[in-house]
């Protein structure tokens, strides 16, 4: 944690909830301070010399939010802890936005309270994008985003990751669904402890009982010592089954006991051997549509999916393209030692019309490549091998042109239409990228259905 004490402000009009919260931090180490008034605590927080202020508010309102505020303003802001009895996702979500270090809710376990308040203090980023800033590290990795569905996400994620509840993470390919078990694990109740992956679609069928649970010396020709599995090697930790939905079903059977009994049964072994990891499932296939062709067993199924967290892709989160293709031009123009600082606007234009089939991982490879082929300080359509602005993407469908002349009655038509194309037809996405209810997409299906002619060309004619 560095040098101590470190200097806390418990801020909350509450004095029992602030009284708590001082002496679990002072039973700590730190040197704690505490205020009911919102005046005298900004007073104190100008004076300057605080390391970290916890705020308390009841219902995510008042004292709190309005220091997030203030404090976002200083020169040098402190890291917020923002304590609240309202537990919600949307409270989360709010209160990272403001720019909070962290969410804890009432009533807070002094050593969830005393873990949160040194990460904060050793300067970790925020857990979602606010005012402090949108990269939520995780070791050298990180999430940027300014999306509001996969803000929820990882405001969900950050609340089970003090639980032991098992996890499913979906997502198409390269979205960054291991960094999601990671950043689970970094904010789970043991991050000191192992951090197991598994990539199970590489596992060979004959040995991948043995990698999972281990087996004893002689259990089979070759066994010469004993070997620990991995849901041993994991311990209190994390262990990550990458591609779970291409595991054989033999193997899955026994998954489903170790999940149920919290023990593994070494291949050659007399005692079952208990295990305390957290299981985190990753999947970028649809396992409910392997479940109904008979891939994948459903008892399991339910059993990986008590929390389920989707990465949405991509080309569904167009506000992060241009975020995350700045941060890898950066990243990628120090390692090489170019100096690339800019895209053109066609560039630009071609970034945000790709579909992105590959997400973030596609759009990190394009900008590498970008950059070793750039001469000058500003990266073309070219550089990127897209197709310019304007064309047509193979594969992807043409944009719709809007002629003059046309009626807004066929404007409107045409991009509902459109819309439904892109998302294959699923109504309720639809709805919510057209910014309306799916009672009103309805009754405009209903409408374009019943009018073959648009309405006003008809009262024309």
């Amino acid at each position: 944690m560095g040098v101590e004490p470190k200097n806390i402000l418990i801020v909350g009009e509450d004095a029992d909830t602030r009284s708590t919260l001082m002496r679990t931090l002072q039973h700590n180490g730190f040197a704690v301070e505490g205020s009911a008034d919102d005046r005298q605590a900004l007073g104190r927080i100008h004076r300057g010399g605080l390391d970290l202020i916890v705020a308390v508010t009841k219902n995510g309102q008042g004292s709190g939010v309005e220091l997030l505020d203030a404090v976002g303003r200083l020169i040098t802001p402190v890291p917020v802890i923002l304590v609240s009895g309202c537990g919600t996702v949307a409270a989360a979500v709010e209160a990272i936005q403001r720019g909070a270090r962290d969410f804890l809710v009432l009533p807070v376990e002094p050593e969830r309270l005393t873990a949160a308040a040194r990460a904060a203090i050793a300067g970790g980023e925020a857990v979602l994008h606010g005012t402090q800033g949108p990269e939520h590290r995780l070791g050298q990795k990180s999430f940027l985003t300014h999306d509001p569905h996969l803000l929820e996400v990882l405001a969900m994620a950050r609340q089970v990751a003090r639980s032991t509840a098992t996890v499913l993470i979906q997502g198409e390919s390269g979205t960054g669904k291991e960094l999601l078990a990671a950043y689970i694990h970094r904010h789970g109740l043991h991050p000191e402890a192992p951090y197991v992956a598994v990539n199970c679609a590489a596992l060979p069928e004959t040995l991948a009982e043995s990698e999972l649970f281990g087996h004893e010396k002689g259990a089979f020709t070759g066994a010469l010592m004993r070997k620990i599995g991995k849901f041993e090697l994991a311990k209190k930790g994390t262990i990550v089954l990458d591609e779970v939905g291409e595991m054989a079903l033999p193997l899955q059977a026994k998954l489903l006991r170790v999940l149920q009994e919290r023990e593994v049964d070494r291949i050659g072994g007399g005692m079952p051997v208990p295990v305390e990891a957290r299981v985190v499932a990753i999947t970028n296939r649809d396992l409910s549509t392997s479940v109904r062709d008979g891939a994948f067993r459903e008892d399991l199924f339910f059993r990986l999916n008590v929390v389920p967290l989707v990465i949405p892709p991509l080309r569904d989160r167009p506000g992060d393209i241009q975020l995350l293709a700045d941060h890898f031009l950066a990243r990628f123009s120090a390692q090489v030692g170019k100096a690339v600082s800019r895209f053109s606007e066609q560039a630009l234009q071609s970034l945000n019309q790709h579909p992105w089939k590959g997400n973030v991982r596609e759009l990190a490879n394009r900008i590498e490549r970008a950059i070793l082929l750039v001469e000058g300080d500003m990266i073309q359509p070219r550089h990127l091998g897209l197709e310019p602005a304007g064309g047509v993407q193979a594969g992807a469908r043409p944009a719709m042109v809007f002629r003059s002349g046309i009626t807004v009655w066929e404007m409107e038509r045409q991009l509902i239409m459109g819309t439904l194309s892109e998302v294959d037809q699923n109504r309720t996405r639809a709805a919510e990228l057209l910014g309306i209810s799916i009672r009103t997409l309805r009754n405009k299906l209903r409408e374009y259905r019943s009018n073959a002619v648009p309405p006003v060309a008809a009262r024309s004619a």
